[in-house]
């Protein structure tokens, strides 16, 4: 028997520490007789089948238990799954769940979430990104954005079907990662239009806070090539919003961190897709000839995707930059390069150009995160920073970060920096700059053991602290230590009422997503 032909119930965990119901005077879990759970979680009762068990269970603690609806999946407090939760990819907060869902089915989210509002629980979905194998999945967000301190991890990895691809589209479950979809996409001939730079991130968890990638400056951000979402509201309603229905909590969700409501199915654009991929690295050791080619790029639509970076130079003395530039083609088709470079001003010498499929170039990532897993990275600490600048004050902020950030700051990660269009942004709780172009500043820092993560915090609130006072905004999934309401109410800006209205209506007890620290 096939794996997807398997119950979906068989494929979850198993009863250790199920949870059949809440305690409401205790305000803690009980779980099924004879399972262990963490210190302080009382049995209770006679042993349930799996957390869809109803009624509460005899005892002394009987009439305080609230039991949990019945459901397709279970909820577990076993220790080790807490702990699972607890961390994510960032390594620098820890904020254990008292209790995770693994849904076996959609109705388990709005029904769970149902349950959290009524007894004021924290709840939040958690991507569980990565490869596939158990050891490596955990949660993308940086900063503790999706953790559930005290209240109900969702496993989106419960929710990982692939509905259907047709012409032009896709109906996706929150948990499915981009890497799937793509390869999936890839087999008919078609393809996401705008990827992030590494693809085992869940498309509910990308599309919570935007998603941005190398066709930003064609297609805008991923949550811009959404045509219509199922979400779970804060009060465990199940609706299914685009821009002609539920329009207020479709553009609510969409970027919203999680605020007013948990995407649990998305239907996204399909563009088709190209066999090859001619790939441009070009370098600049001069800051304003690098914005104003980037800029000169993007505006002539010469390539595809087009990114960059701030690297080290040769001597190792200084920053210097590099575009990287993607032309797709068919066959024998090949791009003309004089005419893709006509009138740059780079480092012609330089220039390195590589010629190969466009799934190779989809997936470049793979091999730089295997480096990063293998030499010991990938599960330190990493105070990561994202940014989005406006064009006119770029330079002024890029001079400045550039003198204050060292190799140290940076260890074996990457700073991106490349432009994006405000026109084909569409999405309005993707906060951006004011101006027609801007720029992404965005620090992936993977330092070395032993790095002093509290001054990199700092940091990263000095250098937040100065692009918001040029014009800047920031990127959910940033580390930016002491968010204050008033630092929420100006990142937002105009729309600050519009975040406040939305959370008030869609998520009125206040249980979602509380790791954005988001203080509306």
């Amino acid at each position: 028997m096939s794996k997807s032909s398997l119950p979906r119930r068989g494929l979850l965990v198993g009863a250790a520490a199920t949870v059949i119901g809440w305690n409401t005077v205790g305000r803690s879990w009980a779980v099924a007789a004879g399972d262990s759970a963490p210190a302080g979680t009382p049995a209770a009762g006679t042993p349930a089948t799996g957390a869809g068990a109803s009624g509460a269970p005899g005892g002394a603690a009987g009439s305080a238990l609230a039991a949990l609806p019945r459901l397709d999946g279970t909820v577990v407090a076993d220790a080790g799954t807490l702990a699972r939760f607890g961390g994510d990819f960032g390594h620098l907060v820890t904020a254990a769940p008292r209790a995770v869902l693994h849904p076996g089915s959609v109705r388990d989210v709005a029904e769970v979430v149902a349950f959290a509002r009524r007894h004021r629980i924290p709840v939040a979905m958690n991507g569980q990104s990565g490869t596939g194998a158990t050891a490596e999945l955990e949660s993308h967000s940086s900063y503790g954005q999706a953790s559930a301190r005290g209240g109900i991890a969702i496993d989106a990895r419960g929710l990982d079907r692939i509905v259907r691809i047709t012409p032009g589209r896709a109906v996706v479950e929150a948990g499915v990662t981009w890497a799937r979809l793509t390869e999936a996409a890839l087999a008919q001939g078609w393809t996401p239009p705008c990827l992030t730079d590494y693809l085992h991130l869940s498309v509910g968890g990308t599309l919570s806070v935007g998603g941005i990638g190398g066709g930003v400056q064609r297609f805008g951000l991923q949550v811009d090539t959404v045509e219509s979402v199922d979400v779970v509201t804060g009060t465990g309603r199940l609706v299914t919003a685009s821009r002609t229905s539920e329009r207020e909590l479709f553009e609510a969700v969409l970027a919203g961190g999680g605020q007013a409501g948990i995407i649990v199915r998305a239907t996204v654009r399909l563009v088709r897709a190209r066999e090859r991929a001619l790939v441009f690295n070009l370098f600049y050791d001069d800051l304003s000839a690098y914005l104003a080619d980037q800029e000169r790029l993007m505006a002539e639509r010469r390539f595809d995707l087009q990114v960059g970076e701030v690297v080290r130079n040769a001597a190792g003395t200084g920053w210097r930059y590099k575009a990287e530039l993607v032309a797709h083609y068919d066959g024998a088709a090949v791009p003309d390069r004089a005419a893709l470079l006509r009138g740059l001003r780079c480092v012609a010498a330089e220039t390195t150009v590589v010629d190969q499929t466009a799934r190779e170039y989809a997936f470049r990532v793979d091999g730089f995160a295997g480096y990063l897993k293998a030499a010991g990275l990938w599960a330190q600490p990493k105070p990561w920073l994202s940014l989005f600048l406006p064009a006119s004050t770029t330079a002024t902020f890029m001079r400045e970060a550039t003198a204050l950030l060292t190799p140290e700051d940076l260890g074996s990660g990457l700073l991106l920096f490349y432009p994006y269009r405000k026109d084909v942004l569409t999405r309005p709780m993707a906060v951006m700059p004011d101006e027609p172009v801007g720029f992404h500043f965005d620090l992936l820092s993977f330092p070395a053991p032993g790095a002093d993560h509290a001054a990199a915090l700092r940091r990263n609130r000095r250098l937040y602290d100065r692009a918001v006072a040029l014009g800047g905004t920031r990127y959910l999934i940033g580390a930016i230590p002491d968010m204050t309401r008033s630092d929420w109410r100006r990142h937002y800006g105009t729309r600050w009422g519009r975040a406040v209205a939305a959370k008030r209506r869609f998520d009125p007890a206040g249980i979602l997503t509380p790791g954005q620290g988001i203080h509306a």
